[in-house]
């Protein structure tokens, strides 16, 4: 009701005189943006597909005529512009991981041409993800050439396995999702995500240089406006019978209003006990009415350094 009622004034107060306004976008939806228009809240509005690489915090210009807004364009400089150094980069990057063999013949004798090299044993071995080559030869009569860069494991992206709330000390049946707070009088609610053991799993063997969460409010859950979201760990593998304990937090590394998505990078401190399965998966929780909310999403993203 919030966001029809801001959308009529706006619309009654400046169609008569012009067909576009700027507003700052609130939060990246999956419907669209959230956007702050004349001091309130308008949610989902629709994007040109010209408006590209979309973030909170976008000035942007809104067409109005029609009475219905759309976000026509972003204001500001084209963050899209890829400079000739990121071009290298990227393609550098794809090139590295093909393996690449220059010409493949063969016949009864022996090669012709100069530089072959009799090779007495080949091994093989794979890399993350990828064969590596080594061959022993009996005499050497060339340089080898120079090996590539030794690169950090690709990042991963883990997605929970189950997920759910809890509300006076046992689950609850009315809320699949993780859910923070207490809209109706009937008790604080805790949620989480679970993972089993594939964070810990993901990092065996690995030097971890970050983690992030990405997480989506539900639409419907408290109010509309932008919200923290109080984040913990948790040491279940699985959903528990019983209360949902919590352990470190809250952190508030995102706030979000109903629709939006967001990642956060995890403090160092979570990270390792991710890493190390001393912790193994995310928890909300808050008290009260005033950030009460739900939430979808969960997935952890993990990068590797050397």
């Amino acid at each position: 009701m919030e966001s029809a009622n801001a959308l009529g004034a706006l619309l009654a107060e400046t169609s008569a005189t012009k067909d576009f306004v700027s507003a700052q976008v609130v939060d990246v939806t999956d419907a669209g943006v959230n956007l702050m228009l004349s001091g309130a809240l308008v949610t989902d509005v629709p994007c040109a597909t010209s408006y590209v690489g979309r973030a909170a915090g976008d000035w942007v210009a809104v067409r109005i005529a029609g009475g219905r807004p759309v976000v026509a364009w972003r204001l500001g400089e084209d963050r899209t512009e890829t400079t000739a150094a990121q071009m290298q980069a990227i393609a550098t990057d794809a090139a590295e991981d093909v393996q690449v063999v220059r010409a493949v013949t063969w016949g009864t004798g022996a090669p012709p041409g100069t530089g072959w090299q009799l090779v007495a044993t080949p091994f093989a071995r794979k890399v993350n993800g990828k064969v590596e080559m080594y061959f022993q030869l009996g005499t050497q009569s060339d340089t080898p050439p120079t090996p590539p860069a030794t690169k950090p494991p690709r990042p991963v992206t883990i997605t929970p396995t189950d997920s759910g709330s809890w509300r006076n000390g046992r689950p609850d049946d009315y809320a699949t999702d993780p859910v923070q707070g207490d809209w109706t009088g009937g008790g604080d609610r805790r949620g989480a995500w679970f993972y089993g053991m594939k964070i810990a799993t993901a990092c065996v063997g690995k030097t971890v240089s970050s983690m992030s969460v990405t997480i989506t409010r539900k639409r419907g859950s408290g109010v509309n406006a932008k919200r923290p979201v109080h984040l913990y760990l948790h040491t279940y593998t699985s959903p528990p019978s019983g209360q949902l304990n919590l352990g470190d937090g809250p952190e508030d590394l995102m706030s979000l209003s109903v629709g939006g998505k967001a990642t956060a990078k995890l403090p160092a401190s979570w990270r390792t006990a991710l890493a190390n399965g001393s912790a193994r998966g995310i928890a909300v929780y808050s008290r009260g009415s005033r950030d009460y909310a739900a939430f979808t999403g969960g997935s952890i993203n993990i990068t590797y350094s050397l």
